[in-house]
């Protein structure tokens, strides 16, 4: 449904007439007189925010959020006209670029579907498969291939000032960083799986959390191979090995929740890039449906708040935004379809993943690939201006492992979850990584 007032268009989405009006309504209501109807702005008696802090610094303005989430779902239909077959989804998801905070003029970075992981029989020791297929994680590999795309921009002088990079004269370990006011956004239509999502969809969000104990809470847990849902970690084997995957053993890939926790720590950049740019981490959080602020916020940074350390900066604790939909979505009970879809910008048109196998639906190689960006790095340390001289004589896994100050932050997470008992993060068997470039 749609209100117009003073001749501006206000949309409302809801599953019957009554409840979409009543979204439009207050669409145009947060827009006019700046309300919000986020739950962050109940804060429950016990989220983790200083007394003197308004949660407000915690929440995105809801005109701002329902903007995210607008570009994304629009930008979702335009991409996936004459590909309709594969429109069919139940997580969507996005990540959405500002300059100086100027929602008029964002622009839209990447858009995916997907809930499902790669079969273990089909994981690949060339880095040719993608692993993981839910939405938000193929969004963030999108990303990353946009800011491979944008630092090739250097290559030539001519293109260089259309890049998001700049040279970086305060820091000689990281040659480039992002220009001053370019902010991410992620947005998910519904709530990260694993720990954000562990909660009873009919708590009320201003009720105090009646198992604040609960063994549950705060857990790190895996996604099962080629199903949906999660499992503490706790209750898996710890160790994946080639063969026992192979054997049959469940290739186990850790939740939504816990690689943006991730995120917040290491940057949405990846390893190997981080050997160039300072890391980069998402302002804002955006969610279509089930934003329980408490459990959000607990899954996403809050329960390794405490006991995080020895970072090596630029790397920090970041802290998002987070903030709903005001027209949150209804719950979808289909069963989700074993195909994920991936568009950045720049591309022409949408690639079709089975999520299953890991290659698109017609095996090819996925343009996503660990493979794919291995090649883009080689390729970057060989023509970008401004690197030490670097030649590429390492597999995959030994150059990642080199970037220090990347790893460092990675190994402090995993301590962090350690130290508050919430598990050990799982790896993938290391095989996958034993990859080199091609000659």
């Amino acid at each position: 449904m749609t209100v117009t007032v003073n001749n501006s268009k206000f949309d409302g989405t809801g599953p019957s007439k009554k409840l979409a009006k009543n979204a439009a309504a207050k669409a145009a209501l947060a827009s006019l007189c700046n309300i919000s109807y986020s739950p962050m702005m109940h804060p429950q008696k016990n989220l983790p925010l200083p007394l003197d802090d308004k949660s407000s610094s915690m929440e995105l303005p809801q005109i701002h959020a329902d903007t995210i989430g607008r570009l994304v779902l629009e930008k979702f239909m335009e991409v996936i006209k004459g590909q309709e077959s594969y429109s069919r989804r139940k997580v969507l998801a996005g990540i959405v670029m500002t300059e100086n905070m100027n929602f008029n003029e964002a622009q839209v970075i990447s858009v995916s579907t997907g809930t499902k992981c790669v079969s273990g029989e089909h994981m690949s020791i060339n880095g040719s498969v993608l692993n993981d297929s839910h939405a938000e994680i193929v969004s963030r590999r999108c990303f990353m291939k946009y800011l491979y795309a944008q630092l090739e921009l250097h290559f030539n002088p001519a293109t260089a000032n259309q890049s998001i990079f700049v040279r970086n004269q305060e820091n000689a370990q990281y040659p480039y960083k992002l220009k001053t006011g370019v902010h991410f956004h992620l947005y998910i239509n519904t709530a990260p799986c694993g720990d954000a999502r562990i909660f009873s969809p009919h708590e009320n969000d201003s009720s105090v959390d009646k198992h604040p104990n609960r063994k549950a809470r705060g857990q790190l847990r895996t996604k099962i191979e080629s199903g949906e849902g999660t499992i503490p970690v706790k209750s898996s084997d710890g160790i994946q090995t080639w063969d026992g995957v192979l054997e049959g053993h469940r290739l186990l890939t850790m939740s939504c929740s816990d690689k943006i926790a991730r995120w917040n720590i290491v940057g949405i950049q990846g390893s190997l890039l981080s050997s160039i740019i300072e890391p980069i981490y998402l302002h804002s959080i955006v969610l279509g449906s089930l934003l329980h602020p408490e459990h959000m916020y607990r899954a996403v940074c809050g329960r390794i708040e405490k006991s995080i350390q020895g970072l090596p900066p630029p790397y920090h604790l970041n802290k998002p935004r987070l903030a709903q939909l005001t027209s949150s979505e209804p719950r979808n009970q289909a069963k989700a379809p074993n195909f994920a879809i991936n568009w950045t910008i720049g591309d022409t048109e949408v690639e079709v993943v089975n999520s299953l196998t890991g290659k698109t639906v017609n095996n090819q190689i996925s343009r996503i690939t660990k493979q794919m960006f291995f090649n883009k790095y080689g390729s970057l340390v060989k023509n970008l201006p401004g690197l030490p001289e670097r030649k590429l004589t390492t597999d995959y896994g030994q150059t990642k492992a080199k970037v220090k100050d990347y790893q460092i932050a990675k190994r402090e997470l995993f301590a962090a979850f350690r130290r508050e008992d919430l598990g050990n993060w799982l790896k993938k068997p290391q095989e996958q990584d034993e990859f080199a470039l091609p000659e």
